[in-house]
This record gives structure tokens, C-alpha cells and sequence, in this order.
């Protein structure tokens, strides 16, 4: 019952994940829902109150919950910390920590202050996340190639997100004016480009958690052609795209 919780909050808060996810074999989804549904816990913290100091202490949990899987010890009982512990071991939740705490940004207002701390915030989120979620399937190599492809996954989910965090009174991009968002999106598109020339970077038992990031071409490739689409909300392909681009991989094992 706690899989089937954990695959219903990533269902409800990140439906296409959701979808890739499904794509995967039954014994990978059993690992990678405990930890997207943990990933859309600890995104959502900081928005569900106007209090930052709430907003900190549910972050704070999600570290705890951490820790405890970290130190091998009892892990409370909670409807996704309990399967996360079962899939995690020291070293993820390690890495997870670091994920849970550049989520502070979401808190406050602050800008970032530079294109390097932008990118740290990307590498933190999505880059971790998708290493660890290889990590849960079994891969012990590919660490930089997974990165990689979670930063371009996480350039490109950020773009989407920018009018909903402007309209939430946050400064989402260092620059934001669309030059400078053709070439955050072109920079991260063209090392897709360069990642997806090799393959084997990424090791076979990765391919389902690599599979996360189907979209982050497509959504490059549109903000590079047209910046005013990522203001004006309008990134997204279809659905009818997204999901037959998404079986099309699943069909031939491909991310």
C-alpha cells in the first residue's frame, strides 16, 4: 500500500514522471516511485505555507527523514519515508540531503546571485536526483553522463516553471532577457546533443531513470527557437507528442 501511495502522489504532482516511470519494468518502478514521490514532497514543502520558518521545518523533516535512512537506524513510519528507506541506502540519502537543502531556495524571494550559483542549484536538484535514482536500479558508473542529463532534464523543467515562479514573486533566471534564454537553453541542448552521442555513457540498468528526461530535448529545442515561449508558458509539446515520444523509447529501450 505505500508503493501504491508513492506511485499516486507522483501520479497527482508529476505526471509525467508518472508516465516514464510506468514505462519502466515493474521491479524498477518499485524503486523509482518511492524516490519521485520523496522528490514531489520536497519540492511542494516550501509552497504550501506563506511561513518561511514552516516552510523550513518541512524541509527540515524531509532532512531528518535523511538522516535517519543515513545512519541505518529506525526510520519513522510515514507513507513514502517508510518505502524510501527500503530503496535507499547511506550514501543516496547523503546525496539527497544536498537536494532537500538547495530546495530553500523556493523559500524566499532572493535571486540567484550568478550563473554559477544557478547552475550549483540545477546540479543539486535535478542532477542529483537523477544519479540517485540510477544509483536505486543498480548503476555504479555513469555518474558524470547522469548528471549531465539531469541538468539539461533540469534546465529545461526550470524553463517551464518560470511564469509560474515569476507569478509567485520569484526571480527565477540570473537573465531573462531572450538572448540570454536562447543561449541557457541552447548551451544545455547542445550538451544533450553531445551526451546522446554516447550512449554507453549511461549504463543499460540506468536507461528507466534516464528515461525521466524524454522531455528536456524537445522543450530545448523550443525555447532555443522561440525564448518568448518560456514566458508565455508555452514549452510543453502536446500530448499527443510527449507520450508517443516517450513509448517510441520505451519501445526500442532507448532514453
Amino acid at each position: 500500500m505505500s508503493l501504491d501511495a508513492c506511485a499516486d502522489i507522483v501520479r497527482r504532482g508529476d505526471p509525467d514522471r508518472f508516465l516514464a516511470t510506468m514505462a519502466a519494468p515493474v521491479d524498477a518502478r518499485a524503486r523509482l516511485f518511492p524516490l519521485f514521490a520523496f522528490n514531489v514532497e520536497v519540492a511542494r514543502a516550501p509552497w504550501v505555507t506563506a511561513e518561511p520558518m514552516i516552510a523550513e521545518m518541512r524541509l527540515q523533516w524531509w532532512r531528518d527523514v535523511l538522516g535517519e535512512i543515513a545512519a541505518g537506524g529506525t526510520v519513522r513510519a510515514h507513507e513514502v519515508a517508510t518505502p524510501l528507506a527500503s530503496v535507499l541506502g547511506a550514501e543516496e540519502a547523503r546525496l539527497l540531503d544536498g537536494l532537500v537543502a538547495a530546495r530553500r531556495w523556493d523559500i524566499y524571494r532572493d535571486p540567484f546571485d550568478d550563473a554559477a550559483a544557478f547552475k550549483t542549484h540545477i546540479d543539486a536538484t535535478s542532477g542529483a536526483l537523477l544519479w540517485v535514482a540510477a544509483r536505486v536500479l543498480g548503476a555504479e558508473r555513469g555518474e558524470a553522463a547522469l548528471r549531465r542529463l539531469g541538468h539539461a532534464m533540469g534546465v529545461a523543467n526550470w524553463l517551464v516553471a518560470v511564469p509560474e515562479l515569476e507569478a509567485r514573486g520569484r526571480v527565477p533566471l540570473v537573465d531573462g532577457r531572450p538572448g540570454a534564454v536562447r543561449e541557457l537553453a541552447a548551451r544545455a541542448a547542445a550538451d544533450l546533443a553531445a551526451l546522446k552521442a554516447e550512449r554507453d555513457a549511461i549504463p543499460e540498468c540506468a536507461i528507466p531513470a534516464a528515461r525521466i528526461a524524454w522531455l528536456a530535448g524537445p522543450i530545448l529545442t523550443r525555447a532555443v527557437d522561440d525564448p518568448a515561449r518560456v514566458a508565455e508558458g508555452r514549452l510543453v509539446p502536446s500530448d499527443f507528442r510527449r507520450r508517443g515520444g516517450l513509448l517510441w523509447r520505451a519501445m526500442r529501450g532507448r532514453w
